[in-house]
């Protein structure tokens, strides 16, 4: 008699632990995730600002357009394209007050580069213990411009 009123509790005890060891297992994933993808695009912006330094160009692009393929071919697919492209953003400052620079010569040796990434949308793998909108990633980093050679800086 004891037997049969017994019968179903090891399906409630399996389920009672199976919910929250998939929510631990998803959220250990999530968490994965997003640091892989915070730390690919970190990577992507840095060597772009190494090759911005430089004042290299790619063949038939001027420097922007280079430094943001860079940037793409560092980070591993997750800014293909595009759309990706779009999110990358390259900006020049004066050395000594940081004010923004643009125009013709704001890539000159001296100055400061900037390049960075903002609002990757990183959508969660498994939305069980935190809200199902999409996480907002970006990355930062710049270096100062190296002098070009003849002193004339490439074509942005």
């Amino acid at each position: 008699m004891a037997r049969s009123r017994e019968r179903g509790s090891q399906v409630v005890e399996f389920a009672l632990v199976l919910l929250p060891l998939c929510a631990m297992v998803f959220l250990i994933l999530d968490m994965a995730w997003a640091f892989y993808v915070k730390s690919t695009l970190q990577n992507g912006v840095r060597e772009g600002v190494r090759y911005a330094i430089t004042s290299q160009t790619m063949t038939g692009l001027g420097q922007d357009a280079s430094i943001k393929s860079v940037v793409q071919q560092n980070a591993m697919g997750l800014l293909a394209g595009s759309a990706g492209a779009a999110l990358i953003d390259i900006q020049y400052f004066l050395p000594n007050t940081l004010a923004p620079v643009s125009g013709l010569n704001s890539n000159q040796g001296g100055n400061i580069v900037e390049v960075s990434v903002q609002g990757y949308s990183l959508p969660p793998l498994g939305p069980i213990l935190r809200n199902p909108a999409p996480l907002s990633l970006g990355a930062q980093a710049f270096d100062r411009m190296e002098g070009s050679p003849g002193g004339i800086p490439p074509a942005r």
